[in-house]
């Protein structure tokens, strides 16, 4: 009697009382081609666009927050979800909405980088431009989101990467020079005195995030809510290359992927691929897009035939799918 008591307890205490941890397993995957809710994923302004097929699926980690020790128990048994402390995702000091704050500027770090990446892929005419401003910035007040920066110095910047360079040699609280251009007007000079950077105070740091932008008259737009963190820029990105060129880039086939990517398109290593593949294959997918860091780690743990095509920069994923609908066979994981 005294045992099934005990046991009654703890089974009432674990399905009552939250466990501090959280079950990670597949999420939500959408279509980079498709629309959300009436809405395009992707669209262009200003630009051709050509019809498109099949699917290019962006996948994401499902996180599974507040569940009590039981269900965390039956979660980690499924064989489909993985568990992790909660500080490991939501670090003490650090609320919810903080934490849910950071994804959202990762994910909108990735949106700029994948619209930098398939314009210089396309090698279409941009703009560098204030893709966004940080909190308590040294440049508020004098630059706004979307403004045009052509010059740092009295020297022209043609790329963020120019930019950057030109940046490197400020120096904290000594004014600097930018020619800048807002809502096509012509160019002014304006002085911004840099901040010393959060986590090097010997560099200088203007608060703002730069962004390679279509020339005038054009604009491309990603849209995507409730999806935080960086790993759907590949996607993103092959998505705008498929509409902004002629012919499915997909050849019709189901093809779902992952991968971060930077504005130059090389693309990164993501966490949770096993979860992300196992929800593509489960849509329907065919073939799936690995980082090449992630190779390893996905051939070991693929569903049975799905298709591993190993990718380490937007190039590469547009020649692996062109590959692909000329009936050729595309680098994979397992080689």
């Amino acid at each position: 009697m005294t045992a099934l008591l005990v046991l009654l307890g703890l089974t009432v205490v674990g399905s009552v009382l939250p466990a501090p941890v959280v079950a990670l397993g597949p999420g939500p995957t959408f279509d980079t081609l498709g629309d959300v809710d009436g809405t395009p994923v992707v669209s262009a302004q200003g630009l051709p666009t050509y019809p498109t097929e099949g699917h290019l699926n962006m996948t994401t980690v499902g996180v599974t927050d507040g569940i009590t020790t039981i269900r965390a128990l039956g979660l980690w048994a499924s064989g489909t979800h993985r568990l992790a402390p909660r500080s490991s995702l939501y670090p003490p000091g650090r609320s919810t909405d903080e934490v849910t704050a950071e994804n959202q500027q990762e994910f909108d770090g990735s949106i700029a980088n994948a619209e930098a990446a398939a314009l210089n892929h396309l090698g279409l005419p941009t703009r560098v431009t204030v893709g966004a401003l940080t909190d308590d910035s040294p440049s508020a007040g004098v630059l706004e989101v979307g403004d045009e920066i052509r010059g740092v110095g009295g020297a022209p910047v043609a790329s963020v990467q120019a930019l950057l360079d030109a940046l490197g040699t400020a120096r904290p609280g000594e004014p600097l020079e930018l020619t800048v251009s807002r809502d096509g007007a012509a160019p002014r000079e304006v002085t911004v005195t840099p901040a010393p950077h959060p986590e090097a105070p010997e560099r200088a740091f203007l608060g703002i995030t730069p962004a390679t932008t279509p020339a005038d008259g054009q604009r491309l737009s990603i849209t995507l809510g409730d999806v935080g963190g960086p790993s759907a820029g590949l996607m993103f990105s092959l998505a705008l290359v498929d509409k902004l060129t002629p012919g499915p880039l997909t050849g019709g086939r189901f093809v779902a992927g992952t991968g971060t990517i930077n504005a130059e398109g090389v693309v990164g290593p993501i966490s949770g691929i096993r979860f992300k593949m196992i929800k593509a294959q489960e849509v329907g997918a065919e073939t799936f897009l690995v980082p090449a860091a992630n190779c390893a780690e996905a051939a070991a743990d693929a569903p049975d035939g799905l298709q591993l095509v190993r990718v380490g920069t937007l190039d590469e994923a547009v020649a692996a799918l062109e590959t692909l609908d000329a009936g050729g066979t595309p680098a994979s994981c397992t080689e």
